[in-house]
């Protein structure tokens, strides 16, 4: 059975990259959530999806040009109904809540348009000094980055994030002994052998961003090691049977 991990936490219903999604999450029955680090000025690792604050708060500007007493001035809960004076976590703020929970934290570093200096080591001494490591799998569109997670802690586990059909994805996943690879929704419904030629060597597949229960349908019997969703709640009861579809 595929894992179900909540995007950004419970993103659907409360505040993306958040305590309160994470919470939310945990409570629908997610078995692990996927968050994002930026770095900010002070150089502290706080959790959000964009180099900009100016989408999901109620402030402006990047995330680099601002400390954290700055960002946490700002209110995250980005309109949704029910929020009020949400703050941005830190990282470590982030993993504290969710150690006890004792669910996988899928941790997206972000490395796109701005590059952190010194990021890979921070996130690493900040996962070792919650504890959490081996409850943690690091994520990148910059697989260079994933490169010098390694480099830094040859024990780390990284999944390979893509969007494109890239050809036997498995084959470059095992080049750079990664763990796993993180594909769009789309590409192992359509390449049918992703998965399975995955498996065989040794790499899991991590779907993203999968909402419609037909996709976590097709998804859940197609084998995928996990399930990234902004609705854990309906991709729980779709991978329990509770909700079916026929493929």
């Amino acid at each position: 059975m595929a894992k179900i991990w909540a995007h950004r936490g419970a993103s659907a219903y409360a505040p993306e990259n958040t305590i309160e999604a994470f919470k939310l999450a945990a409570e629908m029955g997610a078995d692990g959530v996927e968050l994002d680090v930026h770095m900010s000025k002070d150089g502290k690792l706080v959790v959000i999806h964009d180099e900009k604050i100016d989408r999901t708060s109620n402030g402006t500007g990047y995330v680099k040009d601002m400390t954290v007493k700055e960002l946490k001035s700002y209110d995250f809960s980005a309109g949704k109904t029910g929020f009020k004076n949400i703050r941005i976590p830190t990282l470590r703020e982030a993993l504290n809540f969710l150690k006890p929970l004792n669910i996988d934290v899928n941790i997206e570093i972000k490395a796109d348009k701005v590059i952190y200096e010194g990021i890979c080591e921070d996130v690493i001494k900040t996962v070792d000094l919650v504890g959490v490591g081996d409850k943690v799998i690091y994520s990148s569109f910059n697989h260079y980055i994933l490169m010098k997670m390694r480099e830094i802690n040859p024990a780390v586990r990284i999944g390979l994030l893509y969007a494109g059909a890239l050809f036997e994805p498995w084959v470059y996943a095992k080049q750079l002994k990664a763990n796993a690879i993180h594909p769009n929704f789309a590409i192992p419904i359509n390449i049918k052998n992703t998965v399975a030629a995955s498996h065989a060597n040794g790499i899991a597949v991590h779907a993203w961003t999968a909402d419609d229960p037909e996709i976590v349908a097709k998804l859940a019997a197609i084998e995928v090691d996990a399930i990234v969703t902004n609705r854990p709640d309906v991709a729980v009861r779709v991978n329990k049977g509770e909700i079916i579809y026929k493929n």
